[in-house]
């Protein structure tokens, strides 16, 4: 199945449910964002209604842009892949939780190239955002590759055009990885890019490199699976070459210090470990601490915990990650501490 027709699919099954709810139920709820874990949740979303009869609309727009609505109190959660730091999030009377979790990847569009063949490293994949390298036959890409044949031909870079969680976690990665790319471009949701062509959303991103002969760039794991997408091996902190899997993401998790890290807000790129994925990511939740309508916040809070229970199969299958246990724990008591209702009293 195409990329565009997995979408649309996930976007019209998605607004059907929540179309024909919204009308029905005053406590359905709205949140924008981040579009690394659109598809786990019109998911669950789809999955909650039918066993709650309550919708969710979520708007697919970017961290960027979630970020602004959630500050807006335009909607009842914003969505992003990029935590905010805590001075940020007490400026704007915010609390933040982690949902889910996945990595990005390389993905590629060469004649001849298997999905996972090419090895890259995180300065040769910064010096082609860096436009420093412009051809496949470059040294550099040979030198990692013995024995593949790779087609000559210009580099067509590939990056989002929007506000993106996933451009912060691949700029994160390229920018410890690489001094130049972290003087020259840096890490950061929306960057200044020196070369190639822009996307909307993981989408956007997916559909220019399915189109463009020579082209790469970088999106969540589940549209390059989903789409038989040509990822990339890439050497991790500890010198080794892996293919993107569940297990190198939990990898690069596991020693997460999520309760010494204000707003849970852990950035996962670069790990050390043999088995970690080098751009794995988080995907985090905002919401206002004094809940102006304390049905739409407990709504949203039933609605993650609903997740946490019931939806860890469904993040599987689509190629996520689900929080740990004792994460989730911590979530919940964080609900408790901190999101209030107009008297004061918890939500949750």
């Amino acid at each position: 199945m195409r990329l565009k027709h997995l979408f649309s699919s996930l976007v019209v099954g998605a607004a059907a449910v929540m179309a024909f709810s919204s009308a029905a139920h005053a406590a359905d709820m709205t949140g924008a964002g981040a579009t690394f874990p659109y598809p786990i949740y019109a998911k669950w979303a789809e999955a909650y209604k039918a066993s709650t009869g309550n919708g969710l609309n979520y708007q697919s727009v970017g961290s960027g842009a979630g970020i602004k609505q959630i500050k807006a109190k335009t909607v009842d959660f914003g969505a992003s892949d990029m935590p905010l730091k805590a001075e940020e999030l007490d400026a704007e009377g915010l609390m933040q939780f982690p949902a889910i979790m996945g990595g990005v990847v390389t993905v590629v569009n060469l004649d001849g190239v298997t999905p996972g063949q090419l090895k890259l490293t995180g300065p040769v994949v910064a010096d082609i955002y860096l436009g420093k390298i412009t051809n496949w036959n470059a040294p550099e890409i040979a030198a990692l590759n013995p024995g593949v044949k790779i087609p000559a031909g210009e580099i067509t870079v590939v990056h989002r055009a929007d506000g993106s969680g996933t451009s912060f976690l691949f700029t994160d990665y390229l920018s410890k990885t690489s001094p130049a790319f972290k003087t020259q471009i840096g890490a950061g949701t929306a960057v200044k890019w020196v070369v190639g062509v822009g996307g909307k959303g993981n989408e956007g991103v997916a559909a220019n490199v399915q189109r463009i002969k020579g082209s790469i760039g970088y999106v969540e794991w589940a549209y390059a699976k989903k789409n038989k997408m040509s990822h990339t091996q890439l050497k991790n902190k500890d010198g080794n070459y892996l293919q993107p899997d569940d297990d190198f993401f939990k990898a690069a998790a596991a020693n997460a210090e999520w309760t010494k890290t204000p707003g849970f807000g852990v950035v996962l790129t670069d790990q050390a470990g043999k088995n970690s994925w080098p751009i794995t990511g988080v995907s985090f939740i905002l919401m206002h601490k004094a809940q102006a309508d304390a049905t739409k916040g407990k709504e949203v809070i039933k609605f993650f915990d609903w997740a946490f229970k019931n939806g860890g199969t469904a993040a599987v299958e689509l190629d996520y990650v689900p929080l740990p246990p004792a994460v989730v724990k911590q979530v919940q008591d964080a609900w408790k501490a901190n999101l209030k209702d107009a008297s004061g009293k918890a939500i949750y």
